[in-house]
């Protein structure tokens, strides 16, 4: 099965954290749905309230944050305002600096995902935007470790 398939075949259940938010009106688009560019706020929220509320993280003062080095989406249906939309997400890897998100979106009430997407953080210093020698924060490895959903073992 490939990649993409795997994708838009998730459920809320892969998911070890959930947040809820509510659309506005101007989240949409002419189309008359989510404009993509939302996504990506609502990743960069969703990732970044786990954080704050379980890793310790402190934006204004903390010796390191996390900085996006890489990001997609994959879209597999609309969704707009008024709906609620629920932003699911989990941590795929973890290394010594660098953390591997995966965020879906789904629809309050609304079975199928809606969109999966991946963004990539290294933690850096806060004095030099580079990543610190030994690594992320301890308190920061140990709250992205309750979210890790590590890959079926091979049964070769």
């Amino acid at each position: 099965m490939s990649g993409y398939t795997q994708l838009k075949e998730r459920k809320r259940g892969d998911y070890p954290y959930i947040l809820d938010y509510r659309t506005r009106w101007s989240d949409n688009d002419m189309y008359d749905h989510m404009n993509n560019s939302i996504y990506n706020f609502l990743y960069d929220s969703v990732i970044n309230t786990y954080l704050i509320e379980n890793c310790g993280l402190d934006p204004p003062n903390g010796s390191q944050y996390g900085m996006v080095v890489h990001s997609h989406n994959d879209y597999f249906s609309s969704i707009s305002f008024p709906a609620c939309a629920q932003l699911a997400l989990r941590v795929n890897k973890i290394g010594n600096s660098s953390v591997t998100y995966e965020i879906a979106l789904f629809e309050k009430g609304v079975e199928g995902v809606k969109s999966v997407g991946e963004f990539i953080q290294v933690f850096v210093d806060r004095q030099t935007g580079r990543p610190n020698a030994a690594g992320m924060k301890a308190s920061l490895r140990q709250g992205l470790e309750r979210i890790l959903v590590k890959p079926p073992s091979s049964k070769l």
